[in-house]
């Protein structure tokens, strides 16, 4: 069995988990790139437990470097490990490890290709989701697909914890990953992707945020899960809404199967909770924010108000 020599390129909790992986196995960590943490996390930071665990540090943003590569190759790295990191990363440096250089995206390529996966994979409905760890080319997300595995999305599921499925899952398929490299290079799988079934998303967010109360309150719903990554921040914010001319976000929402007739966005009283009216049922509130502060909607909303319709995307 080889002692490999990783270099690890991380962020989010993905890559602290892996990063206490790595430094706690029998592998060599030659070094780790992040971005150097920022004040006010919820958590630390792959640099902050980089730094506490003694393992030298980078900068994440030389990855775009090329002169890097002379530092990888100096290091006589055997794997780059690339774990939730943003940042693209030079072709000469992909090419330097002795092994290869290998991604893990949350998401079961080819389809969702590109950022905030699980939001769109929410968003778009979807019961059945993934994660993938592919060899790294200059393209994104287009590299030969070496492990993946699939898990059900619940209808309950938000995105947080969708997003913690695939924490769990990736974790597994990066210490398969590391096995067979120990083994033998050659036992890594590399089959090419296909890229007719490729679908990408970029940085925008549907509608621009704002939720429509003409949509389907299956679609609603939907979008709201997707956003809600509580008591973390979504890269889409909450999706929004108005009423009276103010401006609110919808932070969580929960489908009732109950029809309705009434007009889109009229609100109404129901037990304890308080409902809206979608094209085809209402949909419970369970908790939206005002500049930034959640709050329950009974403190704010009252039967017989109604919000702010958009027509619903065709």
């Amino acid at each position: 069995m080889l002692n490999l020599r990783v270099l690890l390129i991380g962020e989010e909790a993905a890559g602290v988990q892996t990063l206490r992986m790595l430094a706690g196995g029998p592998h060599t960590l030659v070094g780790v790139m992040a971005s150097p943490a920022k004040a006010g996390g919820l958590s630390p930071s792959v640099w902050t437990v980089a730094r506490a665990l003694g393992q030298t540090t980078w900068p994440a943003e030389l990855v775009k470097d090329a002169g890097f590569a002379a530092r990888v190759k100096s290091n006589a790295v055997d794997l780059i490990l690339n774990v939730h990191s943003l940042y693209l990363i030079d072709g000469e440096i992909l090419r330097a490890p002795t092994i290869g250089s290998f991604n893990l995206h949350p998401a079961p390529l080819p389809r969702y290709a590109g950022l905030n996966s699980v939001s769109w994979a929410i968003y778009h409905g979807e019961t059945v989701y993934g994660v993938t760890i592919h060899e790294m080319v200059p393209g994104i997300d287009a590299g030969p697909i070496a492990y993946q595995t699939l898990f059900p999305i619940e209808p309950s599921d938000n995105g947080f914890n969708v997003s913690a499925k695939c924490i769990h899952e990736g974790f597994e398929l990066c210490r398969r990953l590391l096995a067979d490299a120990s083994c033998s290079p050659h036992a890594i799988p590399r089959m090419p992707q296909d890229l007719t079934q490729r679908s990408y998303f970029g940085r925008a967010v549907p509608a621009g945020g704002l939720l429509s109360w003409s949509a389907p309150a299956r679609s609603v719903v939907n979008f709201v899960r997707a956003c809600d990554f509580y008591p973390f921040t979504s890269a889409w914010g909450n999706p929004w809404t108005s009423m009276a001319g103010r401006k609110l976000a919808v932070c969580s929402a929960s489908l009732t199967g109950e029809s309705c007739l009434a007009p889109p966005g009229t609100v109404r009283r129901s037990g304890n909770d308080l409902q809206v009216a979608t094209a085809d049922e209402w949909v419970v509130l369970r908790r939206i924010s005002i500049d930034g502060r959640f709050l329950d909607p009974a403190y704010v909303i009252k039967s017989g108000d109604r919000f702010g319709v958009v027509p619903a995307a065709a």
